[in-house]
C-alpha cells in the first residue's frame, strides 16, 4: 500500500506545484499553464473524493479520508507525468494534505502521509495568494479563516526549505507572473 504514495521522478520533467488554501485559483492556474505550455495537468483528487462523499453520504472529510486520497492523487500524477510534455504543472499535493490535517484534526498528521509528502520533490512551487474573491461550493467553508490558512501553507514551505513564489492579483496577474517566472527556468 505504501508503493501506492511513492512519486515517480522523471528528469525531463519541470514538476510545479499549485499551493495554497481553498478558492484562490489554483484549479484554473494549472489549466491555464498546461494549456500555455502545451503539456499536462494534474487535477485535485481530493474534490473528486470528497465531492461523491458528501454527494452519497452527505459525510465531509475525516482522518481516515486522507490516505485514499493522497493514493488517488499520486496515482493521477504519476500517470500525467508520463504523458506531460517539459512542465508538469501539479494542482495540489500530499503536503497540501498535511497542512489540512494539521488545520482540521488539531495538528494530528498521519505519519505514512506525512514521510511520503516530505519525501516528494518538486522543482516549484507557487503559493496562491489570498486576494482573489472567495467562491462557495458544496466543499469549502472556513472562508474567515483565509489568513491563518495562507500562513499555514507558506509555513509548511518555509519549514521544509521548500522553493517557492507567491502569486498575487487577478488571474491574469498571476498567469503572466507565472509564466515570467517558468521561463526564467528554462535558462
Amino acid at each position: 500500500m505504501e508503493e501506492e504514495l511513492e512519486q515517480r521522478r522523471s528528469r525531463d520533467v519541470i514538476k510545479i506545484v499549485l499551493f495554497g488554501p481553498e478558492s484562490t485559483g489554483k484549479t484554473t492556474l494549472a489549466q491555464m499553464l498546461a494549456q500555455h505550455y502545451n503539456t499536462q495537468w494534474v487535477p485535485e483528487y481530493m474534490r473528486e473524493y470528497l465531492q461523491k462523499k458528501w454527494d452519497e453520504q452527505q459525510e465531509t472529510c475525516e482522518p481516515h479520508d486522507l490516505l485514499p486520497i493522497a493514493r488517488g492523487q499520486m496515482a493521477i500524477e504519476n500517470l500525467k507525468q508520463t504523458k506531460a510534455d517539459k512542465y508538469l504543472f501539479c494542482d495540489t499535493n500530499l503536503l497540501e494534505l498535511v497542512v489540512y490535517s494539521r488545520a482540521y484534526y488539531d495538528e494530528f498528521v498521519d505519519q505514512t502521509l506525512l514521510k511520503h509528502a516530505l519525501k516528494a520533490q518538486y522543482d516549484l512551487y507557487f503559493l496562491t495568494y489570498i486576494d482573489v474573491p472567495w467562491v462557495e461550493d458544496d466543499l469549502r467553508d472556513r472562508p474567515e479563516d483565509r489568513e491563518q490558512m495562507f500562513a499555514r501553507f507558506k509555513k509548511a514551505l518555509d519549514d521544509n526549505h521548500l522553493a517557492y513564489r507567491i502569486l498575487e492579483g487577478d488571474l491574469q496577474q498571476r498567469l503572466e507572473m507565472a509564466v515570467k517566472i517558468i521561463d526564467q527556468l528554462k535558462k
